[in-house]
């Protein structure tokens, strides 16, 4: 329920007091519905910043792989919503609530289906598990303190302390957000590992699309690869995961060719745009 931010004169006393409650309060973590809040800002912000691809062939493939992923798990506690941008450099993210965002070279850089699909279940493992709302409360119990009296009128309002708007733009918000440690990043291949079979496709893709980009980075790998630290070991430890699974007989790795359809589509669109 939205209330009004009423200004009064307070004693210093019922000042301290109020500042107590709300220390206490931005220390528990966000609520499904002030994440859903921040999905909506999140999305809106990133598509002032970015170009998203339009073309509705693109986007129902990659919608479908993603549906797959989201229905091969439960409980859902968010509506997944999956966006294609256009941009040459390799990137997947996640937004709060559900928003993953998939550029256009990583799609392009995929050797088949199962390794667009392991990207993918990734990101929604960062937001199934919680990792994204963690690293937004983590910044927002950093910046209580100077954020006292706009964190009062999100919390006492129902919002969402301040909303997104402290992290700076959308892509701004978007480093902060996808700052993951090795353990989040363990446990969103862990999730990758276990749903995918469940959807239909071949958990190797997510150790394999990393494997080529490694070798394509050289001494120093790609920015995807940088954002979310994935080292030998990581890898190494989600083969011994994937090992581990008890019937991979007749999971998918290609799908037919229409990833390379998708592929020469994307070229063709990015072509045009450039004349």
């Amino acid at each position: 329920m939205r209330g009004r931010w009423i200004r009064r004169r307070v004693a210093p006393p019922g000042l301290a007091l109020l500042f107590a409650v709300l220390s206490s309060s931005a220390c528990g973590p966000i609520s499904v519905a002030q994440e859903q809040q921040l999905g909506h800002q999140f999305e809106s912000q990133i598509a002032r910043e970015v170009t998203f691809v339009r073309d509705g062939a693109v986007n129902r493939y990659v919608d479908k792989i993603g549906q797959k992923i989201v229905g091969a798990f439960a409980p859902h506690e968010f509506k997944y919503q999956f966006y294609v941008i256009r941009d040459d450099q390799i990137n997947a993210f996640a937004g709060p609530a559900g928003h993953i965002y998939i550029h256009t070279e990583t799609i392009q850089q995929a050797s088949n289906v199962s390794e667009l699909a392991g990207v993918i279940a990734h990101e929604v493992g960062h937001v199934a598990l919680r990792h994204v709302a963690t690293n937004y409360n983590r910044q927002r119990n950093a910046k209580i303190g100077t954020q006292m009296v706009t964190a009062a009128a999100n919390i006492l309002t129902g919002g969402a302390a301040g909303g997104l708007a402290s992290l700076g733009g959308g892509l701004a918000a978007m480093a902060v957000l996808n700052q993951f440690g090795r353990e989040a990043e363990m446990e969103a291949d862990a999730f990758a590992v276990e749903v995918m079979p469940r959807a239909g496709y071949h958990p190797d893709g997510l150790v394999t699309f990393f494997q080529v980009l490694m070798k394509q980075g050289g001494p120093q790998p790609p920015a995807f690869l940088s954002d979310h630290p994935t080292t030998v070991d990581r890898i190494q430890e989600t083969q011994a995961l994937i090992a581990e699974l008890p019937n991979k007989h007749g999971l998918m790795r290609s799908d037919g060719g229409r990833l390379e359809i998708i592929q020469r589509r994307i070229e063709l669109l990015t072509q045009s745009r450039r004349r």
